[in-house]
Formats: C-alpha cells, structure tokens, sequence
C-alpha cells in the first residue's frame, strides 16, 4: 500500500505542471467554439484566398443560443487575465475575447428584433451622439468592463505588449469586426499551440484575397488597414509593401514587388452575414 501512494505522488507530481500549463484556450472557449463550429461558413477562393461569414439567423433559430452566449460570458466574467501564461496563450485568449464578444453583441443587441445592416447602425459614424460598438465599454472579463478598442489596440497592440516583445501586426489579420471588409472570421479557436499558423495564414490568405489586395498594373490596391494602422505595419517590417511582400504568398509577393503606387479598397462594413457575401451565394 505503501508503495501503491508513492506512486502515486510521482505520477501526481509530473502531470500537475502540464495541467498547470496547458492552455486555457481550448477548454475555456468551448461554448463559444461551438457557435464556430456551427455557424461560420468558410469558402476558399482562387490562389487560396479565404472568405468567411457568420450565420447569425440559423444562430438565431439555435434553442441552445442563449446558453452558449450566456456561459460564455460568465465564464470570461470570472476570469482573472493576470493568469495568463506567456505570449502564445495571452495573444489567442485576447483574440477569442474580441471577436466572441463582436458575434455576441450582433445576435444580442437586435434594433426592433432584427439584425443591424453593419455595425456602424449601433452609433458612431451614422450617429456620432451614440458611442459606437468599438468605444462601448460593456464587455466584462474578471469584474472589468472593456472596449473592443481596448482590447484590440491598448492590450493586443499595445505599448505593454509592444515592450514585452508581444506585439504583432498581423493581429489586424485576426480580430474581427463583424464585416464584410474584415479579414475573415475563422471557424476554429486561436489557442498556444496554432497561434502562430493561424496568424501566417490568416495574413497569407488575406493577401490572397482581392476584397483585400489586388494588383491592376503598377497600382497595389490593398486593405484600408493599411491606412489606419499604417505604424503598426511600419514598425513590424519597416513599410506596408515589405510586410505584405514578407508574409503573402510568394506568387503574390513577386506582384506587389512590381507595382509602384499604393491605392486602398473601399472598407466594406455591411454586415459579415453569409448573404452579403457574392461568393457564397
């Protein structure tokens, strides 16, 4: 018996750091994975291009809808984020946060029980007297409220990161904004250990795009990201052309390298429902 527990112990004593340390994405986001699983609707196009869209009225026809969203929310409520453990898992927790709590906001917040047409309908630029989505701070992890803004720009691109050696431009490739104009929304959660793939692809297939790059000629037509956030480009690879030419596909990268003047594509802000998209029509 004796030595039935000291065995015991040991095997006690080299699982609790792996359970110590694995990440706390993959369990913690499980209701939320399942609206991912059930309701993104991913296309692949041309050259490996990626478009994507949520399916916010079957979501909505869901019986288990509200469960999902309402456990989510507890669950990140709950959550203390100081806990989070290292690079990897605090850059995909604050990904999943941000674009969980962008679809939470669409299938909760319906104006006279219908859908918003974009998310500019909430306030902002249609209605400037009323905070828009990004400025609310209505979004609560461990007892705090945040912005989508906050967590995109102070936390994920942000100086604290920025310092820590945390900050990556490709971000703008993950975060969702509920869009036909955003990157697309993928169908699988950002975790430690794919962080790093799902980044790269993202931005590879964004590149693969034309709703986000296109070359006509001499002229780059890209992404207004690139005019909003033009610094956060600039300091991860020292210009816009040489971060599309480091992460794009290699057919891709040898185009844009021909091209001479930079043009941006109109933002599309309708909303990223599967109708609003030719593609998957």
């Amino acid at each position: 018996m004796l030595g039935y527990r000291r065995l015991s112990c040991v095997l006690a004593l080299l699982v609790m750091p792996a359970l110590a340390w694995a990440d706390i994405n993959t369990g913690f986001y499980k209701s939320y994975q399942r609206l991912l699983t059930d309701y993104v609707v991913e296309q692949a196009m041309p050259g490996d291009g990626l478009v994507s869209a949520f399916d916010y009225r079957s979501a909505l026809a869901d019986r288990g809808l509200q469960k999902s969203l309402t456990d989510q929310q507890a669950k990140l409520q709950g959550f203390d984020p100081d806990t989070l453990n290292g690079r990897e898992e605090a850059v995909a927790f604050w990904i999943n946060a941000y674009n969980f709590f962008m679809v939470a906001q669409i299938l909760t917040e319906r104006p006279d029980g219908e859908l918003v047409s974009s998310v500019w309908d909430y306030g902002g630029r249609v209605n400037p007297f009323v905070d828009s989505v990004f400025e609310r701070k209505s979004f609560a992890i461990g007892g705090r409220a945040y912005s989508l803004n906050e967590i995109e720009k102070e936390i994920l691109l942000g100086d604290d990161y920025a310092d820590k050696g945390w900050k990556d431009a490709r971000v703008h490739f993950a975060v969702n904004c509920a869009s036909v104009g955003c990157p697309p929304l993928r169908d699988t959660l950002y975790t430690a250990e794919n962080l790093e793939d799902m980044l790269a692809e993202n931005t590879r297939r964004a590149f693969s795009t034309e709703r986000h790059l296109r070359v006509e000629e001499e002229a780059l037509y890209v992404t207004e990201l690139f005019k909003w956030y033009e610094e956060d480009f600039m300091e991860a690879s020292g210009s816009e052309r040489a971060f599309i030419e480091e992460w794009a596909d290699p057919v891709v990268a040898n185009r844009v390298a021909g091209t001479e003047i930079i043009k941006f594509i109109d933002y599309d802000w309708t909303l990223n429902s599967p109708a609003n998209f030719p593609e998957l029509r």
